[in-house]
């Protein structure tokens, strides 16, 4: 194992790798920007090294200085967390040739992985179900328009460098086609830098349905079992969980059994998650799921895995890099219980999920779990903290676990409506609201669920006594603490 790693990244997900690393007595480097100077992540671990001013490009994104930053306090390896330069193979590249260790899969793999063209060509190779589409590289705008029509309306058009939903569009008749390309080759390009595009058969229903893997430096690849994220906005994730709710077996095997395939493919080690968009017009079935992408790094929604298996996942990120075997065979990994995880954002959902900033004069989270579930808060923020406008406005993750899905979603509405926070407009009104919707409680879930109720879940309900309290206190605190709480300091 190793004495000491440098954490390449920032906020909750630098706490939650330094806390798994504390237990392995593991210690710890952290990186900071001139916004984050007094961040959590840097006061939990042992060492930390300022890398620059605020802006990602000059502090968060400068492998050289991360990798300096390592090599001068005598880091052995840099764990990237997720986000940055986490799917980066150049700083890969770089890493191991300072002499380093990367946690997490090699260059090869990333860049398998990141084109997603190629990478769907790599796995109709392996086996793997792939969406009817075309992934070729000719690019010409009949060509495209020809595909279209042979594919059959409604399709996709998607940029093949990225995601997130950047570079996307439906397009419902051949008149609309040509407008849609020029729309999404705009958006791929300014956010990537790449403007090919692909065009595959547009699912109507879709379920977005991941399965987390695992492999070692030895060939040996896991699952531990699959993840359900269709409740999006904007293709933005917003409440997981596991297992996906009415999950069949004969879907769990296939599934798991092709994303195992897909890793085995491109020989990966690490953590890394298989993506699937799944037909959910009628019940779950085998054969109605395909192959959308495959994130190779650790998940936001990890934690939702972690509960159900009792597996640390940053743990066997650790173990495998420092050249262990993968601590547990695939039969002794089981499935138990169900969890949910609610990520919470300094947003304002009634406009539009507008970012919110602001300082947090108030941030209190339940003292214990609801009843007859456990539950996690990962956070990388505190009580007086502000919510930077550099960086991506989440304050927490909110995850719970029960012994099934009814239980465990009444504890994650009473774990909301116990969670406060001041100082900033944030969505936890909005998670509750989607927590309450019948269709999310029945399981009735696809990635146009949020889209379909939105009205209602945006709408701002009246404050709670405990809110009005909160934002007296805030209000209390702002007008006392001094020359440092000014809007301008």
């Amino acid at each position: 194992m190793f004495g000491k790693i440098l954490i390449a990244n920032r906020g909750e997900i630098a706490c939650r790798v330094i806390r798994t690393a504390r237990k392995l007595g593991v210690r710890t480097v952290a990186v900071y920007s001139d916004a984050d100077a007094r961040a959590l992540h840097v006061e939990m671990a042992d060492e930390a090294v300022h890398i620059g001013p605020s802006p990602v490009g000059d502090s968060y994104l400068r492998g050289d200085r991360i990798i300096a930053a390592a090599l001068a306090t005598g880091a052995e390896a840099i764990h990237p967390g997720y986000g940055f330069l986490s799917e980066n193979p150049d700083f890969v590249d770089q890493v191991t040739a300072a002499g380093l260790i990367f946690i997490g899969p090699s260059a090869a793999s990333i860049r398998a992985m990141g084109l997603k063209d190629a990478a769907k060509r790599l796995m109709e190779k392996a086996g793997v179900p792939v969406v009817p589409g075309y992934h070729g590289e000719a690019q010409e705008i009949v060509l495209l328009a020809t595909k279209a029509r042979e594919i059959g309306y409604p399709v996709l058009i998607k940029a093949r460098a990225g995601g997130g939903g950047k570079g996307m569009r439906r397009v419902d008749h051949p008149d609309d086609f040509s407008e849609a390309l020029s729309g999404a080759r705009r958006e791929a390009k300014a956010a990537f830098g790449d403007d090919r595009v692909l065009v595959e058969k547009y699912v109507d229903k879709p379920r977005h349905i991941e399965v987390q893997v695992f492999g070692d430096n030895f060939g040996n690849v896991v699952h531990l079992f699959e993840r359900d994220c269709s409740a999006q906005r904007r293709h933005q994730k917003v409440i997981e969980e596991a297992p996906a709710p009415g999950m069949t077996p004969a879907l769990r095997k296939a599934m798991t059994e092709a994303a195992v395939k897909a890793a085995k493919a491109i020989s990966y080690s690490g953590a890394g998650t298989i993506e699937f968009i799944v037909d959910a017009s009628e019940a779950l079935k085998a054969d109605r799921f395909w192959f959308m992408e495959m994130n190779t790094r650790l998940q936001v929604e990890h934690p939702v895995t972690e509960m159900v298996t009792g597996v640390d996942l940053v743990e066997w990120q650790l173990r495998v890099a420092a050249g262990e075997k993968l601590p547990k065979a695939q039969n002794e990994i089981a499935l138990a219980g169900h969890a949910f995880e609610a990520r919470i954002y300094a947003e304002d959902a009634a406009k539009g999920f507008l970012p919110a900033t602001g300082t947090l004069y108030h941030l209190k989270f339940p003292d214990t779990p609801p009843e007859d579930a456990a539950m996690r808060i990962e956070t990388g923020v505190r009580s007086g903290d502000a919510i930077s406008p550099f960086y991506d406005p989440m304050i927490a993750k909110l995850v719970v676990h029960a012994r099934d899905r009814t239980t465990a979603l009444g504890a994650l509405r009473k774990a909301l409506a116990r969670t406060e926070v001041a100082g900033s407009t944030v969505n936890t009104a909005f998670l509750a609201a989607l927590a309450a919707d019948a269709d999310f409680a029945a399981g009735d879930i696809d990635t146009g669920l949020i889209g379909r109720h939105q009205d209602a879940l945006v709408a701002v309900p009246p404050p709670s006594d405990e809110a009005i309290a909160a934002a007296a206190l805030a209000a209390t605190d702002a007008s006392t603490a001094g020359p440092a709480a000014a809007p301008w300091a």
